[in-house]
């Protein structure tokens, strides 16, 4: 009786444990999936910090980004259904071995801001990342060890079709958000947004909280004091030092400064506060931009000038290599320069298309989706292209959900009324044979 009970105890914490790690790889593994160009830069950050750049491959950052993601998404679903087990305990074990040191270094050194583990979606800082992955740690240990007491929802003979699927969902939705632009965006320039209020800070928000330490000299001594102990006139200022001590309100938008590349003049708010429409061409390096499209965003800007809107193209690259870009382009359109973590930031897509009116987002285009003459027919006042495009998070999870969730049901259904059934049926009849 007691074995039995324990052994049910030890069922209940194996499951339990599989439940938590399939929810934090699913979800880690798909809003990675559907920002790969975010893991790809958080990645090359990764290998900044190392000094790893010159070492990898250019081509890695991004492939290898694509691969992690498609197998931490695998792995959760493997283990949500209990599919895999013995495959997919020891992946989430050894990934959890490697990732729990490597933010402890995170975490002491801080050598990028933030581990980028779940994307754009939850910023986690390195220690409250570091927590998190000693928990799964524990519980991914206690998995691989107590794999075959994890409850199975798939038959073994249906497990491939959901391992087959898993695969094939989470790589065809990376490559299409890479194709396109992510279909969820947990950035501040999504849709809708508007960046002048995205930059400012609430007159009740709380503020960053210094604490500063003067160091003084007397008779070749120096010491340090504060505010409440500083001395008298007989000590001479050295230096001082500010010590953050409780980190205030930070606005989501804090970079975002346009610099016309001719003038050096910043027309940041000339460009929000205008209330026509305004397209910006985000070029993050635009010697890395792909110029298939060009003819395109010609037209687009030829459409522009017709109808009096505003056209800049944003990047970060140098003068010469903007030239070097109108040569081969034969780019008219005024140049400006922006900070490049910012542009990467704005668009995932090198170029990439915005359209804005007085400092909102109307809507965002890749390389691939840029309008074309047959949409801009009439002026934007007139067009759908002028309105704001309607964006749902919660209707564009229920269609991911679905493309990935109706399958996978059908499949449950085939497994339990069609393949279960037939096990049974052929369990008895070896049953009856062998009692005849």
């Amino acid at each position: 009786m007691e074995n039995k009970n324990l052994h049910i105890i030890q069922q209940i914490v194996a499951n339990a444990c599989r439940f938590l790690l399939a929810v934090a790889f699913t979800f880690s593994g798909f809003v990675k999936s559907v920002d790969p160009l975010g893991f790809q830069y958080k990645i090359q950050d990764y290998l900044a910090a190392f000094g790893l750049s010159s070492w990898i491959p250019s081509f890695f950052p991004l492939l290898g980004g694509i691969i992690l993601s498609g197998i931490e998404f695998s792995v959760g679903i493997f283990l949500l259904f209990g599919v895999r087990r013995s495959l997919a305990s020891a992946l989430a074990l050894m990934l959890m071995v490697v990732m729990t040191p490597l933010t402890l270094y995170l975490a002491l050194f801080n050598p990028v801001s933030d581990c980028g583990c779940f994307g754009e979606a939850w910023v986690l800082t390195n220690w409250e990342t570091f927590a998190k992955n000693i928990v799964l740690l524990i519980a991914s240990i206690v998995v691989f060890i107590k794999r075959r007491l994890l409850i199975r929802f798939i038959s073994r003979k249906m497990e491939w079709l959901v391992s087959l699927y898993t695969l094939f969902f989470v790589f065809v939705l990376s490559f299409y958000c890479l194709d396109h632009l992510p279909v969820l965006d947990f950035r501040p320039y999504k849709i809708g947004n508007n960046i002048s209020e995205g930059m400012l800070i609430p007159e009740d928000a709380k503020r960053d909280v210094y604490e500063y330490t003067y160091v003084l000299e007397k008779n070749g001594e120096k010491k340090e004091f504060t505010l409440d102990n500083y001395p008298d006139s007989t000590w001479t200022f050295v230096e001082s030092h500010a010590i953050l001590k409780e980190k205030g309100y930070t606005p989501p938008i804090q970079d975002f400064s346009i610099t016309d590349i001719h003038t050096g003049e910043d027309i940041t708010e000339v460009i929000l506060a205008d209330s026509s429409y305004t397209f910006l061409l985000i070029a993050h390096r635009i010697e890395e931009a792909d110029d298939s499209n060009i003819d395109l965003i010609n037209e687009v800007y030829d459409y522009s000038v017709e109808n009096n809107y505003k056209f800049y193209c944003l990047t970060s690259s140098s003068e010469d290599q903007i030239e070097l870009w109108k040569d081969m382009t034969g780019a008219e359109y005024p140049f400006c320069q922006m900070d490049d973590i910012t542009l990467k930031t704005i668009i995932r897509s090198n170029p990439g298309l915005m359209l804005i009116k007085s400092g909102t987002i109307l809507n965002k285009w890749s390389d691939e989706e840029i309008p074309d003459e047959y949409e801009l027919t009439d002026r934007l006042e007139n067009l759908p292209l002028g309105k704001q495009k309607q964006v749902s998070d919660t209707r564009t999870i229920g269609y991911v959900c679905l493309w990935f969730i109706l399958p996978l049901l059908l499949i449950l259904g085939i497994d339990v009324f069609i393949v279960r059934r037939l096990e049974r049926k052929q369990a008895r009849k070896k049953q009856l044979q062998q009692e005849e």
